[in-house]
């Protein structure tokens, strides 16, 4: 492969040729990128890490405050200020599942306030927690999202 500094290519070029690279190209191009040696990881870290600081590189970097507030995360394991809302909220895809009276019930998270449920679209969780159980229930809290205020807890 050729490094980025003798002939230049596009992002997504650099990084699906590091598959290709023999491991010494691999540390070569690593010595370009990076003030330290590269480490003795396996093939697929150095890749990972060299993929990462080729889109840093061309794209910028973690800002500071963003860096701070992740290495807050890491050393807490917990998300400073994070509201009750920010809990609420599902990365599309995640698929919620709960056993309600011996049936197992699916929802496909298909966006914010966009959720999939037998079939039919539906803006809340609560409205398919009401759809399941025909009463009045709060979604997340339906789903094991956040505790349940009813007595007993899970109907």
């Amino acid at each position: 492969m050729t490094h980025a500094r003798t002939k230049p290519q596009s992002i997504a070029m650099q990084i699906a040729a590091l598959p290709d690279m023999t491991m010494d190209e691999l540390r070569a191009l690593w010595d370009e990128l990076f003030d330290a040696p590269a480490p003795h990881h396996n093939r697929t870290g150095l890749e990972s890490r060299l993929a990462y600081r080729i889109q840093e590189r061309a794209f910028g970097g973690v800002s500071p405050s963003a860096r701070a507030r992740l290495e807050k995360i890491g050393e807490t394991g917990q998300v400073p200020n994070a509201t009750e809302r920010d809990a609420d909220r599902l990365l599309p895809g995640s698929v919620l599942s709960r056993m309600y009276d011996g049936i197992e019930h699916r929802v496909v998270v298909r966006g914010d306030k966009h959720f999939e449920y037998d079939g039919c679209r539906y803006k809340s969780l609560s409205a398919i927690a009401r759809k399941i159980t025909g009463t009045q229930w709060s979604g997340p809290a339906f789903f094991g999202l956040r505790e349940s205020k009813r007595k007993g807890g899970w109907a």
